[in-house]
């Protein structure tokens, strides 16, 4: 097993960072993801190619880069440090290092999970809300997203398992794009990153960019790039060997009939009670 992981910080970017931070300028930041599975005979990822794919999201993630290669599936990470600064480095492994993450967004209830897995002999290297997704895969497999209160996008790599899971939250805030090709399953938080691999062919999708002048986007699963898939929104993308496994696990549920008009108290209580819950995810 070839293991390679190398964490470049960028200091005087992230005192910059953390003053635009602090004034609340986040439009220009977020952290970003990509990775290369082989999934067939190709040549196992390289550290210069996964460098030329991070180096494109650049601007989501200043803070720092990291790299993870384990055989035939290669991670990296751009990072905009806003928890655990000096610990949340990424990809970050589970305390083995047989379960390795690399995750764009926020967990809003990432203190309540790490105090249920300490309590469940878990035992946690970071302050970071990353770490408690290696953690939760270990206690729930594929269920873990269930447990989740957040905006995600990330990419699970299980070493003992040989398997990836790449998942997006359940209404899609975040992105994550993919395509698969010539033995590869590459994926990324934005399809400029793809574009840095030389076999990712780039034709627009006609059809999906007819969608995108009807719709203002590409219908689920599709992008305005032929070849390229976006994760749908709550699902989950499970790559195991050579199968293949879609899973929707969330969907909108409304109800079967339409409410009767309700009083006006009971709407403001409605109104106070969702405001809590609201601000308690923050």
């Amino acid at each position: 097993m070839g293991i390679m992981r190398l964490h470049a910080g960028r200091a005087a970017t992230r005192s910059r960072n953390q003053e635009d931070k602090t004034k609340g300028n986040w439009t220009a930041y977020m952290c970003g993801i990509a990775g290369i599975l082989v999934t067939g005979s190709a040549e196992p990822p390289q550290r210069e190619e996964l460098s030329r794919m991070i180096g494109r999201l650049h601007h989501r993630g200043p803070d720092g880069t990291g790299f993870h290669i384990d055989g035939p599936a290669g991670l990296a990470h751009a990072r905009l440090s806003i928890i655990d600064l000096a610990g949340g480095a990424q990809p970050m492994p589970n305390e083995t290092g047989d379960v390795w993450v690399t995750f764009n967004g926020e967990i809003f209830n990432y203190r309540e999970l790490t105090a249920q897995l300490v309590a469940r002999g878990h035992r946690f290297h970071s302050h970071s809300d990353t770490e408690v997704l290696v953690h939760l895969y270990e206690e729930y497999g594929e269920d873990m997203l269930s447990h989740l209160n957040g905006q995600f996008a990330f990419a699970l790599w299980d070493a003992k398992r040989r398997r990836l899971l790449l998942a997006r939250d359940r209404v899609g805030i975040r992105p994550l794009f993919y395509t698969e090709g010539a033995g590869r399953l590459c994926f990324a938080s934005e399809v400029k990153a793809l574009f840095a691999l030389p076999a990712v062919s780039r034709r627009l999708d006609i059809e999906a960019l007819a969608e995108t002048a009807t719709f203002w986007a590409p219908l689920s699963g599709r992008s305005a790039f032929a070849g390229i898939a976006s994760l749908p929104p709550g699902h989950l993308l499970v790559v195991d060997g050579a199968q293949r496994r879609l899973v929707r696990y969330w969907d909108w549920q409304f109800p079967a009939t339409v409410p009767a008009p309700r009083a006006e108290r009971q709407m403001k209580q409605a109104l106070r009670i969702g405001s809590a819950a609201t601000l308690n995810i923050y």
